[in-house]
């Protein structure tokens, strides 16, 4: 299956670049940045290293976050 088909399947609640806020697991509260869309998840930007400026990402389950408006 093609990356595209993947992502298509998804239920469209987010697009790259929209913000959200993690309402369960360990980031619980956290907002961050939609990165990637995967069929079961999406990979957010939650932060910067303070040290060398690298980007924190954490893979959220589509039904343990909700979009920011």
């Amino acid at each position: 299956m093609s990356e595209e088909n993947k992502t298509a399947n998804v239920d469209k609640k987010v697009s790259e670049g929209d913000k959200i806020q993690i309402v369960k697991g360990e980031q619980k509260g956290k907002t961050g940045e939609v990165l990637m869309i995967r069929e079961n998840s999406v990979i957010v930007k939650i932060g910067d290293h303070k040290g060398t400026g690298e980007p924190i990402k954490t893979v959220v389950n589509h039904k343990n976050y909700k979009r920011m408006k």
